[in-house]
């Protein structure tokens, strides 16, 4: 995977964990359950509206309150082929690269405005708005984050590493 392109979603700063997918329906890990409700309290409609492969594009501190794993989860298993932010919390940062959700650091991010297609070519290290025709670079992701991602999370990296099939 070296281009991700997609519809973008905008979602404002500090959006947390709770928002992305609320504790009420941590009954279940299943990704398909987590799926069915991802960032419904921000917008009720989101679920039916996202078409796998769009983008959420937000502000700052995206993925703050708690450290659950479920957020992530819920946002790749939805069909969110990136997330892009000026910044997101640290154990967010962590679980979604152990998740291989592809997250981006812009600081530019809110420039970008729902309904514009971009393009994020990881191997430049540059997201370009196809609407816009206007590029960004992107905060470098270190290469081992880099694997991850391309193995679809730490669980599939390390079986890759110890030879195990998927």
């Amino acid at each position: 995977m070296s281009k991700i392109t997609g519809k973008v979603w905008n979602f404002g700063s500090n959006i947390d964990t709770d928002v992305i997918i609320a504790a009420r329906y941590l009954n279940s890990s299943d990704p398909e359950h987590l799926a069915k409700y991802v960032m419904e309290d921000a917008d009720p409609d989101f679920p039916k509206k996202l078409q796998k492969g769009d983008i959420i594009v937000a502000g700052e501190n995206f993925g703050c309150g708690s450290s659950r794993e479920h957020a992530p989860i819920a946002l790749k298993a939805a069909g969110v082929a990136a997330v892009v932010a000026p910044s997101f919390a640290r154990i967010f940062y962590r679980n979604a690269f152990n998740m291989g959700l592809p997250i981006f650091e812009l600081p530019e991010s809110l420039e970008i405005k729902e309904g514009e297609e971009i393009s994020i070519d990881l191997d430049e290290g540059i997201i370009t708005n196809n609407t816009t025709n206007k590029t960004y670079k992107f905060i470098a992701i270190p290469e081992f984050m880099q694997e991850l991602i391309a193995t679809g999370g730490l669980i599939n990296y390390a079986k890759a590493e110890m030879g195990v099939n998927k």
